[in-house]
């Protein structure tokens, strides 16, 4: 029986790693001295759409983030690794000197080595996450929109969108609920309000309810200040809620509109040209996705308005249909009632004769 409890044996002779070992191995990997490499609860940064190439992404991210970011925060100080702590060669001859010694110059190399700026892996395709550290994400990606749609001179080639994320929880609708309470305070709790819109993107989850997430925040919204209000043409505020997998992404920013979305490759075009407005933004689905969500807010609004709570799906994520016969079957219905009035007037001919 002890024989066969044994792990089995490699062509080497040595023992086959458990499942539990690579488990704990990938876990080690995810979150070395560098800082968590997953986007997790608790992060703050800056969520950026690309267009197929994140490789390239990254590395346009981090060039113009660190000019702007030195711009505002000043330039990052690193200590050179000659400066790191290091005890005196007495200390060694010391078990328990020398054991506290290597732990105080690991947790010190480790706070050296956090980055103000470090990509993270998102879950997601085409989607980059920017981890921040000392500095206000939404400030940051507020200046670099405001530069660029003054000065129409454009920056980056691969990135789309950039998005400032101040904070993330649990993407469940009891956490989400718990965490906006507070988190949105700073900008509707009363004596603060505004207007504001709702902004909802999901990606890689299943188990979200978007009309149900959208109704829940704009409730919180209304509780913290009866006198906030929405307004979706040109509001004060736009919360941001982008889910990637189980992780819940919120935002609040301002000019919205204004810089197109946060879209950095609009927001450099010329608004004289109507042709430019209307143009598709990198593959076309981000185009599509953004009207969709402008008609959810519309609905949501018109059921705040009237203090009455959608009952089905139709009303929050679909355009609203005309009572028309003609538009719902769109050329099939026309026909039909062509016919239908041909033959009535026949009648009615008949009838006369």
């Amino acid at each position: 029986m002890a024989a066969s409890a044994q792990q089995p044996t490699q062509p080497g002779g040595g023992k086959r790693k458990g499942k539990a070992q690579y488990v704990l191995a990938k876990r080690a990997r995810r979150c070395d001295a560098s800082g968590p490499r997953q986007l997790q609860p608790g992060l703050q940064g800056i969520l950026i759409t690309c267009n197929m190439n994140e490789r390239k992404c990254v590395e346009e991210a981090y060039s113009l983030l660190n000019e702007y970011g030195d711009d505002m925060y000043g330039p990052e100080k690193l200590t050179d690794k000659d400066q790191q702590p290091s005890g005196s060669e007495g200390e060694d001859d010391d078990v328990e000197a020398a054991l506290k010694k290597e732990v105080g110059d690991i947790k010190a190399s480790t706070e050296m080595r956090l980055r103000r700026f470090q990509s993270v892996e998102s879950g997601a395709n085409n989607v980059v996450f920017i981890r921040t550290l000392g500095i206000e994400p939404e400030k940051l990606v507020h200046h670099i929109l405001q530069d660029m749609y003054k000065t129409k001179k454009k920056k980056t080639r691969v990135i789309l969108r950039m998005l400032p994320i101040s904070g993330t929880c649990k993407a469940f609708l009891e956490d989400m609920k718990k965490y906006a309470e507070t988190f949105l305070e700073p900008w509707f709790k009363a004596p603060n309000k505004g207007t504001f819109q709702i902004v909802y993107k999901s990606r890689n989850n299943s188990h979200m309810n978007r009309e149900e997430v959208i109704r829940e925040l704009a409730g919180i919204v209304g509780t913290l200040n009866s006198e906030n209000k929405v307004n979706l043409t040109n509001p004060q505020y736009t919360v941001v809620v982008e889910i990637i997998k189980a992780v819940c992404c919120l935002s609040v920013v301002k000019d919205y509109m204004l810089f197109r979305k946060y879209n950095l490759q609009e927001v450099v075009k010329s608004p004289k040209d109507p042709s430019q407005l209307n143009s598709k933004q990198g593959n076309g689905k981000e185009t599509k996705l953004e009207s969709a969500d402008k008609s959810d807010q519309n609905n949501i609004a018109e059921g705040k308005n009237n203090q009455q709570v959608p009952q089905n799906t139709e009303e929050l994520g679909q355009k609203k249909t005309t009572s028309n016969p003609q538009v719902v079957n769109e050329g099939r219905g026309k026909p039909a009632l062509a016919s239908q009035a041909t033959e009535g007037s026949k009648s009615n001919e008949n009838d006369l004769s």
